[in-house]
């Protein structure tokens, strides 16, 4: 039996909407690629589910086909990482400049949530603890030593994502250099004090109103609380499947979702992200790391399997998150489960 909390799209509906798919990889086939991995699997696996779920789908690979109003009426745009800073951004624009709904979140929520630097500010201002931390914008100048205690850093782009340019160094001078090559490239650089933790992740996805997924961590048996490069994640370099684990401990879990829950007033309605947290086995102490809302929904990663975790396959993910979109954008009335049982 579905989970009750899973949305449907009606049969009606499938067959009447045309949806357009804007991914970079969208037109690939399903073959890795040289710079961006398993990205394009993930990209062919979407397209394949969207028309496993009996959507009309048409797709696309490149900000241009949003140029000019194009022949759809609701779009599923994971094209980001443009080439340009805050690329994730352009697809919703002109989107809305068209007046076409999509899948994620508006364009200002988006460019929120992928600004490490304000989603801290945003935990702290909702009592969530978070990691100390210290940005530094274009233009800004010099590269000041962080005022936090600190043995290792963790220096990186403020955008980045799957861990694109992330460093953990030593002293100062080599992260202080590679801050300045960030900044240089055209990327504000964010600043963080490394401890080897566990990271958390609480995925949610629309449903009727926000449904947090079971927590999941991440545990490498040969480097517990090491950070994984933007190799491993796009599978640049040998490696098996992430090694993620439900979190057993209820009262963590409780507490996680406590602190997802007092953030989500500053970024809700969107149709799925992921919360993501470090935590001290030792201390038991949890900090607030970053958000993503246009996180990897490929059905080896995160949200899929948590998700897997309470018996719902990935095309019925999928179709709970694109029936959400859909509903709270007025273009359809979703099905759910649980009143028709």
């Amino acid at each position: 039996m579905p989970h009750p909390n899973t949305l449907r799209i009606a049969p009606v509906d499938k067959a009447r909407l045309k949806v357009m798919f804007l991914a970079k990889h969208a037109l690939s086939g399903g073959a890795p690629d040289a710079i961006d991995g398993t990205h394009a699997v993930y990209h062919h696996e979407m397209l394949t589910t969207l028309h496993e779920i009996g959507l009309h789908v048409t797709p696309a690979n490149a900000y241009e086909a949003l140029f000019d109003r194009p022949d759809a009426d609701f779009v599923v745009t994971l094209l980001n990482r443009g080439g340009f800073v805050n690329s994730e951004m352009l697809g919703p624009l002109l989107l809305q400049r068209h007046g076409l709904s999509f899948l994620g979140a508006a364009p200002i929520l988006r460019g929120l949530s992928d600004d490490k630097h304000l989603m801290k500010i945003v935990a702290e201002r909702r009592g969530v603890p978070v990691t100390p931390w210290s940005i530094v914008r274009q233009g800004q100048g010099a590269v000041p030593e962080p005022d936090f205690v600190w043995r290792r850093l963790v220096v990186k782009p403020n955008a980045s994502s799957a861990s694109w340019g992330v460093k953990i160094i030593d002293d100062w001078p080599e992260a202080r250099a590679h801050a300045e090559d960030i900044l240089a490239s055209g990327h504000d650089v964010i600043i963080e004090p490394y401890a080897p933790l566990i990271d958390i992740a609480v995925p949610v996805v629309g449903a009727d109103g926000p449904w947090l997924l079971p927590p999941f961590g991440y545990y490498p048996v040969d480097r517990p609380g090491d950070v994984r490069s933007y190799e491993e994640k796009r599978n640049l370099v040998e490696t098996g499947d992430d090694p993620l684990e439900p979190i057993g401990d209820r009262a963590l879990v409780a507490r996680l979702e406590m602190y997802v829950r007092a953030m989500l007033p500053e970024l809700w309605p969107f149709d799925y992200g992921r919360f993501e947290f470090r935590h001290d086995p030792a201390t038991d102490e949890v900090r607030f790391m970053e958000v993503n809302l246009s996180c990897n929904l490929w059905s080896k990663k995160t949200i899929s399997r948590s998700a897997r975790s309470l018996g719902v396959s990935h095309a019925e993910l999928v179709e709970t998150i694109v029936a959400h979109s859909m509903e709270r954008q007025g273009l359809i009335r979703a099905e759910r489960v649980r009143l028709a049982a």
